[in-house]
């Protein structure tokens, strides 16, 4: 059974929500000291440090970091028919959602003679990060390859971790998947050490340089968490992934059912992940945990997900209308929300804080994380607030080109003056006026 809270006499705060809301506690600082020195030693020894490191984590030594071209070739001629078949899927319906993404260039007149044009350039080399833990999310190649291959990107290299059961390189079926976006360069290797190597580069043991990245994109555990913590800066990052967590805002015209095979399927990628139920319904939230109860037992990962269903960081929250459970589920931010009411899409329409929103009893999240064309790399622990999920934007840089003739700087060069001499920054002003040796 979910914990519950019960706000119905009043909704408190958005401060004193975020202080009583479920939520995991996920310490990235706490975990910095123990991936630093992880960080400095690949700085310092690049692959021989990573290959030890992979071997003492992993319980392998590859022969080298790079994945070898027949390797990947071999993954995808092997791969299930049906699971290619539904990648095949997943990537079309996230480039035709992505495709729309793309950013055009801008011009905009200011004055006669003057303009500023806002160019979308693409960063140069991403490294886009895979997890293997507890799960194989060659799903997550395709969320993170398609936005940069549509962002126009030129260099792009997958990274995920060496797995003893296949002699030291990636899960097959995430090789197969890069394969099958026409990614050729793969790296094997994960954790705060594939962060490392991404962000400082090195020499694969047979002499081949592995150039470093400009961006880092892709989940992770808190210790991948906390060396992109630790990169940021040196390197541009997508976000600090935390725990998965759904939230899910419902009345009494929800089915118990399907709320409750929603809240499983996120608790079953973490004993973190978060679920979070918010009702108008005592009856609909006695309902769910009497499903819960069923399906639970059920489900191939029961112990996982009881034991995240019973964590902290789930619950159920008891709302006296729906307007209140938009204040809730504002507050808490959810990386991903499902609204099950009356009228769905017009609530889901005054929803502010969310990293993706899923519409009525036939938009679930698992139809985002896998075939619905939007992104699951989402943000977490509340970032909705401020942040946005993976897409074209994150891979692309606006650069402003400022063009002006010479009438159009004569004509506004007092005012920059003017500025420049009120910030006592007298040098800004004289290089407009030495342009002008008739003093005016």
């Amino acid at each position: 059974m979910l914990s519950r809270t019960d706000l119905r006499s009043a909704v408190p705060t958005a401060a004193e929500l975020r202080a009583t809301l479920p939520r995991a506690e996920v310490d990235v600082d706490a975990a910095l000291h123990q991936v630093r020195p992880i960080v400095e030693d690949v700085r310092a020894r690049g692959v021989e440090a990573v290959l030890e490191l992979t071997e003492r984590f992993d319980g392998v030594r590859p022969a080298a970091v790079r994945v070898p071209a027949e390797a990947l070739a071999t993954a995808l001629a092997e791969l299930d028919p049906a699971v290619r078949e539904a990648l095949e899927v997943s990537a079309a319906r996230a480039r035709v959602v992505h495709a729309d993404q793309v950013r055009v260039d801008k011009t905009t007149q200011v004055v006669a003679g003057g303009t500023v044009t806002e160019r979308w350039v693409p960063v140069g080399r991403v490294g886009l990060y895979v997890p293997g833990g507890l799960a194989v999310y060659p799903s997550s190649v395709v969320m993170n390859v398609i936005p940069a291959q549509a962002a126009g990107v030129e260099s792009l290299v997958v990274c995920s971790p060496a797995q003893a059961a296949f002699g030291g390189l990636p899960h097959p079926a995430v090789l197969a998947a890069a394969a099958l976006l026409g990614v050729e360069e793969v790296w094997a290797v994960g954790g705060a050490q594939a962060q490392a190597l991404l962000a400082y580069g090195g020499t694969d043991t047979d002499g081949s340089e592995l150039a470093p990245v400009d961006m880092i994109t892709g989940p992770g555990n808190i210790y991948v968490a906390a060396a992109k913590r630790l990169l940021r800066g040196l390197v541009g990052i997508d976000a600090e992934a935390g725990p998965t967590e759904i939230a899910i805002l419902a009345d009494e015209t929800a089915d118990p059912v399907h709320v409750a095979a929603d809240l499983i399927s996120q608790a079953e990628h973490d004993p973190l992940a978060a679920s979070i139920l918010v009702t108008t319904s005592l009856a609909l939230a006695d309902e769910v945990d009497a499903e819960l109860d069923r399906q639970v037992k059920a489900t191939k990962h029961a112990e996982r997900v009881a034991t995240a269903l019973a964590g902290k960081q789930s619950g159920a929250v008891l709302v006296s209308t729906v307007d209140d459970g938009l204040r809730v589920v504002d507050a808490y931010a959810a990386e991903h929300l499902e609204i099950q009411t009356a009228d769905a899409r017009s609530v889901a329409a005054r929803v502010r804080n969310a990293g993706a929103v899923f519409v009525g009893a036939y938009s679930p999240v698992s139809l985002g994380d896998y075939c619905a064309g939007s992104n699951h790399v989402l943000p977490t622990g509340g970032c909705a607030r401020h942040s946005s999920g993976l897409s074209v934007q994150t891979f692309l840089r606006g650069i402003h080109v400022v063009d002006y003739t010479e009438d159009a700087l004569r004509e506004v060069s007092a005012h920059v003056v003017a500025l420049a001499d009120a910030e006592d920054l007298p040098a800004h002003g004289q290089a407009v006026t030495a342009r002008f040796r008739d003093g005016s």
